[in-house]
């Protein structure tokens, strides 16, 4: 009986021991065939250069012992391998956690091939490797707004004030870039202090970082929950009224909390926004739409202090819908079928930014298979 053949694809730059457990894993299947995306599609999609070029990327794959072949992908964007893929026809095409997309896994179902998703575990005896954790030893938070964003722009809360809650993430995965994540405003956190925030007054921090994201003359000003979620550790409540930086901060670092926050949130990817999307055409902004946002926000704070999952999750829900009342081109048909394919797994969801391009956040008490989970940050190092 002759062997399976198994696909894969990825960048692997930085070729560590999580990737060659993630070879040896998928070798397991059938004979391995390993699709490389170029350097021009990592530079799209994740905002930066690789450290090893294609050719050096391709020379390493193919010399390790798991791997039958390996090529460069000739298309773009996240499934720049759709004319390999279709070339090849493996039986099995096969993901980690932090890989899988449901368009990789409705594209493999429309081609007849079968869909794995991996979880992604060290060798016996070794510790867990990430690309990012092995670029910088220490490094920047994104930030994830659980309920109430766009009450930091004053033409939402001049209509009825309200709070952002945040939480700030370590950056376990290369999130994606422009997913709503606050990854722009981390550019400038990088641009002034490198890959460590600096042992301040985490305000004052986030005030610098705020002002240095808008320059004067900026025409379109980046929400201050940015700054905030990235700089303060932990969970930040923002109390908005009218103006961009907020009347007061609240701040939590308790470790159950936010263990129960980031235990009860699983991250889908999206793919990129499409050309030409404008969030603010269409707009219904108006006092009650911003009440909807502010009461939501305010009750996603009551039911994470009281750890209360499926008032969490209604909150968040809650919030999501009256963000869409006020900007409803956050909808799109792709955003709406992922939503239907989870509604009945999980309590809540919303969008990571304002519609398309970064994370479907769902809340449930309960892993959801192919998502990713965050880790809260608790301190500067």
């Amino acid at each position: 009986m002759s062997k399976k053949t198994v696909m894969v694809s990825g960048c692997f730059d930085m070729l560590h021991s999580g990737h060659i457990e993630f070879f040896n894993q998928a070798s397991q299947f059938g004979d391995l065939h390993v699709a490389l995306g170029s350097d021009k599609t990592i530079s799209d999609l994740k905002g930066r250069q690789t450290l090893n070029n294609q050719n050096e990327r391709l020379f390493m794959v193919k010399s390790v012992r798991y791997v039958k072949d390996t090529f460069i992908s000739k298309g773009s964007g996240t499934l720049d391998f759709v004319d390999e893929l279709k070339k090849i026809n493996p039986d099995i095409f096969i993901v980690n956690e932090d890989g899988h997309l449901p368009e990789k896994e409705d594209l493999c179902k429309s081609l007849g091939v079968e869909y794995k998703i991996l979880e992604r575990k060290p060798h016996h005896n070794l510790t867990q490797r990430s690309t990012t954790e092995l670029r910088l030893k220490d490094y920047l938070p994104y930030r994830i707004d659980l309920a109430g964003g766009w009450l930091d722009q004053p033409f939402v809360s001049k209509l009825h004030p309200g709070p952002v809650v945040t939480i700030s993430i370590e950056p376990t995965i290369d999130f994606n870039k422009r997913s709503g994540m606050a990854t722009s405003t981390r550019t400038k956190a990088e641009e002034l202090w490198g890959p460590r925030i600096p042992h301040r007054n985490y305000e004052h921090l986030a005030q610098i970082l705020f002002s240095y994201d808008n320059p004067p003359g900026t025409k379109t000003i980046s929400g201050s929950q940015d700054s905030i979620g990235i700089v303060f550790p932990g969970l930040a409540k923002a109390n908005y009224s009218g103006k961009y930086w907020p009347e007061s901060i609240t701040h939590i670092t308790n470790n159950n909390l936010l263990r129960f926050v980031e235990q009860s949130l699983f991250l889908i990817p999206l793919k990129p926004r499409q050309g030409g999307y404008d969030v603010l055409a269409n707009t219904q902004i108006n006092e009650k739409n911003a009440k909807l946002l502010a009461d939501s926000a305010e009750n996603l704070w009551d039911a994470t202090l009281g750890q209360k999952i499926n008032d969490f999750g209604f909150a968040m829900r809650e919030a999501f819908e009256a963000q869409i009342r006020m900007f409803p081109n956050m909808m799109n048909p792709q955003v709406e079928a992922l939503i239907n394919k989870f509604k009945d797994q999980a309590l809540g969801w919303k969008l990571s930014g304002a519609g398309g391009g970064g994370y479907l956040i769902l809340v449930s008490d309960e892993k959801i298979p192919g998502s990713i989970q965050v880790t809260a940050r608790r301190a500067f190092d």
